[in-house]
Formats: structure tokens, sequence, C-alpha cells
């Protein structure tokens, strides 16, 4: 975790622009300055959102305001250094202990799950635990375990929670299956291109213990609705001119060499070979 005094509170700090001179909120913001006065305020605000059931707004506003006007303030720097050092490890362990029991949790509710899923008409397991239905078998070639394919997919968790769609965005993904999560890898492999299966992923054949940013906790079981529209062949090697530089534009991942977009949440770069973690 990033130091949280020197990260988002520093910037407005830094700024001056969060809570301005006035006690008084505005409804309308009508010069550049009130304008990059509240675009401040929101960066700030988001940077301290992950602390903000453990900080006190109005003394934090007093810390802000007596530093902003160079005043004596309660706390000498070396106090809050100590106080800085003791609150960072407070929160970590704090976070470490909800990630730990939310683990707990989505682990036996998706052994409970896939444990009914599989008794259900047309479920089939195979052996790493594995689980999917056959929707529409096609009739095209099997990928292997390194093949190219273009796919679309809805990806859910067991309570029904939205988490990637590339039929929402419109967009058909395409990536190596050596470089997305081992249930993809191994169920796709069971596809013929025009197939449609339904995947019931097991967390150790997912995300495991550490989830992902976002929706994906750990240890959560994943189902996909996956349609393999074309298997398109093994990966380019990578030329020697290309450096494998990855780079994030907003919510858009891609390789800024070849022009590759990360289209699943683990992406391997057909041409440069780095792997989105």
């Amino acid at each position: 975790m990033k130091s949280l005094i020197k990260g988002g509170l520093a910037v407005a700090i830094s700024a001056g622009l969060l809570f301005g001179t006035t006690a008084n909120a505005v409804d309308k913001l009508s010069t550049d300055k009130e304008k990059a006065s509240y675009m401040v305020g929101m960066d700030v605000a988001n940077g301290v959102r992950q602390i903000k059931d453990e900080i006190d707004v109005e003394i934090m506003v007093q810390a802000l305001r007596t530093s902003l006007a160079d005043g004596k303030t309660l706390l000498t720097d070396a106090e809050a250094q100590t106080v800085r050092e003791s609150f960072q490890q407070m929160f970590r362990s704090k976070m470490e202990a909800k990630r730990k029991a939310m683990a707990e949790t989505n682990k036996a509710e998706g052994e409970k799950f896939l444990a009914a899923n599989k008794t259900k008409a047309g479920v089939k397991t195979t052996a790493s635990g594995l689980q999917y239905q056959v929707i529409k078998e096609g009739t095209g070639a099997k990928p292997s375990a390194t093949s190219m394919v273009k796919v679309h997919y809805t990806g859910t968790l067991i309570d029904g929670t939205k988490f990637d769609s590339s039929v929402d965005r419109g967009t058909p993904a395409e990536f190596a299956l050596n470089g997305v999560i081992p249930g993809w890898t191994e169920a796709l492999q069971l596809m013929p291109a025009g197939s449609k299966y339904k995947l019931f992923i097991p967390s150790a054949l997912a995300y495991g213990d550490n989830g992902t940013p976002g929706v994906i906790g750990p240890n959560a079981t994943l189902i996909f609705d996956v349609e393999l529209l074309e298997v398109m062949g093994a990966p380019t090697a990578a030329p020697a001119q290309y450096p494998g530089k990855a780079v994030v534009t907003g919510a858009k991942r891609w390789c800024s060499t070849t022009k590759t977009p990360a289209t699943s949440r683990r992406f391997l770069c057909p041409y440069c070979a780095f792997t989105w973690p």
C-alpha cells in the first residue's frame, strides 16, 4: 500500500485546492479555478476512499487549513511520521484480515455451489474439477493449449454479478490460450470452433487466493458463457524490434508497440509475450 499521507492527502496539501478558503458549498462551477479545485477534490476523495471509514474528515480539513496557512500543527513532522507508520500497519492488518475472511467465505460458497451444480443434467466435470455444460456443439477445429482464439464471452460470479463481457462491448476477444486462467486453457481445448459452452471454474483454476482488483474476490468461483468463434492458429513469434511495452490508458490495456489490446483480465500479448496479471 502506498503511503497514505504522501499519496492522496499530499495532493490536496501541495495544490491547496481541496477545500478552498470558504466553508460555503457551491452548486455551480463558474471559473477555471473553481473547476480545477473541484477536480482536485474529486481526485483526492478517490485517493483516500479506501480509508474513508478510518479518518475524521473535519479533523483532516483542520490539518489542511492549518498546514496551508503555515500555522502551528498539532503534530510535529516526526510525530506525524510515527502516526503514519502505525496507521499503515494497522490498515494493512485490517485489510489482510478482511481478505482472509472473504477468501474463506468464497471458498466455502464456491465448493457448495460446485457440489450441487455437478449433479445437474448436462453438467460434466473433468479431473481438474472444471465443470462445463455444452449449449451448442460446433463442428470446427479444436484449439491447442497455445492456439490463438477468437471468442465471445460473459463472466459472472456465482451470485450472478457480471464482471466482464465481450458481448456487451460488441467486440470478440482474441488471445493465446496459454495466456489466460487455467480453467479457460483447459475448457477451450474441449470446444470445436462454433461451440457454445457454459463453464463453471473453481477458484484454483481461476484467480485463486489473490483474486483480482475490483469484483473478483479471493477464492471466487467463476461462471462463463463462452462461444468459440474461431481458432486462429499459433501466436506469432515476437519480432526482435518489439520491446513489449505494457500501457494503460483509462480502463484500456494494450501493447504500445503492436497495438494489441488486452481483451481479457489476464492477457498474453501474442507478439511481445508480456502478461497482464
